[in-house]
């Protein structure tokens, strides 16, 4: 594929025509690593208020040295450069501690979704060879089964060490029998404020072009789970991407609402690295689905920007009682992660007077590829905008992915930047397959129109993104399979009018057995995170499948 072919021109003349006023396409992008950006912080605006958590507000000079104890702790108990460091919080000050404790000490950070079950953490740590988990105390009775065949290291933490005093006072107490008891045992380890070391751990020396700081799991094209290694690097590049893309006067003394969780690498680019680069307070909120806190937690601030997904969104929208809170504090709405419904999109901007803008990107690109200009005269109904600074878009032919197409041809997306990842995880074969002469084959289709915009068509893998996670159909279907009176199975993602999508089993019962609804519910649940269970399922005597059997999905759906 030729790099500088007229067709590439012709487009990258048009993005330089219409990209928003004020933003760089290109600029040099310097080598750092994660940790150097809450250092920056604290060095140049160290009173700047960092993070809010119900009251409780921590500077960024007091969040640099929460990091640095924490880091002298993680090495006081044996974490070592390179090791894999499961984080498994709901958003909080200690994830945001943790995370920069973790990356300066060189170790590397695995998210672990909190919703997921035994199941489904055991092989994530496996495959990444997660040595030590760090939890919130309530998520112990999932870890503890991993221990000593996963993991070796335990350490829990509490929301309420956290909580200002009253509040962390009536949160005790409010857990009653319901606590969680963590026994004593050599292998477990307790976080908190308290918690010191004798060391002065130096930030590890490490390139940031090669060193991964994270390792995010997505099910990339195929489907099947696996590890996106990203850089240092791939991060920092993401967040002067996004920094570059706000107007000027959206860089400075301004508070995002962090509240879509951090364990999701798009609500970790938006609502804490990007924060923290701009030296802006974070309000954190542990729970997006609390959707009476988020509206409460809108009405009192200020100059706010909030990254969200379209369910969030929507939520706010149909709250009962949403028209009592005055959600003009809103400056600008970020939605990520799944599509957003231009009805949404509209009635969420006339309610708050802000700008929605929807972005695009992938888990292999940290996230994120694309976005709408935040000009209402720049933005297009349906498109996704343009490609972020010093990234570039190209439309390739659906079957081998060699030729590029012309402007408003339908074909698969591929991109090239800074941000894209370093590979898959023990996956050469995948890695070469998505990444190729260093362009991110994406698995969409989508085209470009005459004005440069890029639009997303249709999804070439079968992902289901519900609520904005992604939920891999084979995942959901080989569960289902493991069920002794299921004969056959396809799974599909169908329209949703609160989640963007939700989960539909089409099953085949064995000849002779019955099941309800109610079983595989009850049945899945164990198996999988909550919002991987199909909320709509149909019993049919045998799959529609084509000539050579495959099930053909789309008569399903």
């Amino acid at each position: 594929m030729e790099e500088e072919s007229e067709i590439t021109k012709s487009i990258e003349a048009l993005w330089e025509k219409n990209y928003p006023a004020g933003t760089r396409r290109k600029f040099k992008i310097p080598e750092r690593t994660v940790y150097s950006l809450l250092e920056e912080a604290a060095k140049s605006a160290p009173g700047n208020i960092a993070m809010d958590f119900y009251g409780k507000k921590t500077s960024y000079a007091d969040l640099k040295a929460a990091a640095d104890r924490a880091a002298d702790y993680l090495t006081d108990i044996g974490i070592k450069p390179y090791d894999r460091v499961g984080l498994m919080l709901p958003n909080s000050p200690q994830f945001v501690i943790l995370f920069f404790a973790i990356v300066k000490i060189g170790a590397i950070v695995v998210q672990a979704n909190p919703l997921y079950t035994t199941f489904e953490l055991r092989d994530e740590f496996t495959d990444s060879t997660t040595s030590t988990v760090i939890i919130l105390d309530d998520f112990y009775p999932k870890i503890e089964q991993l221990y000593p065949a996963t993991i070796n290291k335990i350490i829990v933490t509490k929301i309420q060490d956290y909580l200002p005093g009253l509040l962390a006072s009536l949160y005790s107490l409010s857990k009653g029998k319901n606590k969680v008891k963590i026994p004593k045992r050599d292998y477990i380890f307790s976080f908190s404020p308290k918690s010191s070391s004798s060391r002065h751990t130096a930030e590890a020396k490490i390139d940031p072009m090669k060193m991964p700081a994270l390792i995010q799991y997505t099910g990339g094209t195929t489907g099947t789970p696996k590890g996106a290694l990203l850089s240092h690097q791939n991060l920092v590049s993401n967040v002067y991407q996004l920094t570059e893309w706000l107007p000027k006067d959206m860089r400075e003394n301004r508070t995002f609402l962090s509240a879509i969780p951090f364990f999701h690498v798009y609500g970790m680019m938006t609502a804490m690295l990007m924060p923290c680069y701009v030296k802006a307070k974070m309000v954190i909120v542990p729970d997006p689905r609390d959707t009476k806190n988020v509206l409460k937690t809108i009405q009192k601030a200020k100059s706010l920007i909030f990254p969200g997904i379209p369910t969030m969104y929507h939520s706010l929208i149909r709250f009962k009682k949403s028209s009592k809170y005055n959600i003009q504090s809103l400056e600008l709405l970020l939605s990520g992660a799944a599509p957003l419904p231009l009805e949404i999109q509209k009635e969420f901007e006339v309610r708050s007077g802000a700008s929605l803008l929807e972005g695009y990107g992938l888990t292999e690109a940290s996230p994120v590829v694309c976005a709408t200009p935040v000009e209402l005269e720049k933005r297009k109904a349906g498109s996704v905008g343009f490609p972020v600074p010093n990234t570039v878009v190209k439309i390739v032919d659906e079957e081998k992915g060699i030729k590029e197409l012309p402007i408003g041809e339908i074909g698969e997306i591929i991109a090239k930047g800074p941000q894209v990842m370093l590979g898959y995880l023990n996956n050469v074969e995948e890695t070469q397959d998505t990444i190729r002469d260093g362009w991110l084959f994406t698995g969409d289709l989508g085209m470009i129109d005459q004005e440069g915009y890029i639009h997303i068509v249709d999804r070439k893998k079968d992902l289901i993104i519900a609520g904005g996670y992604n939920i891999y159909p084979r995942e959901v279907e080989e569960v289902l399979y493991r069920h002794p009176k299921i004969e056959d199975v396809a799974v599909v993602g169908i329209k949703d009018v609160h989640r963007g999508e939700t989960v539909k089993a089409v099953i085949v019962i064995k000849k002779g057995e019955t099941l309800t609804n109610d079983e595989i519910m009850r049945y899945c649940t164990t198996h999988l995170a909550v919002y991987k269970v199909p909320r709509v399922i149909e019993f049919r005597e045998s799959l529609p499948r084509s000539v050579v059997g495959k099930v053909l999905k789309k008569e399903l759906r």
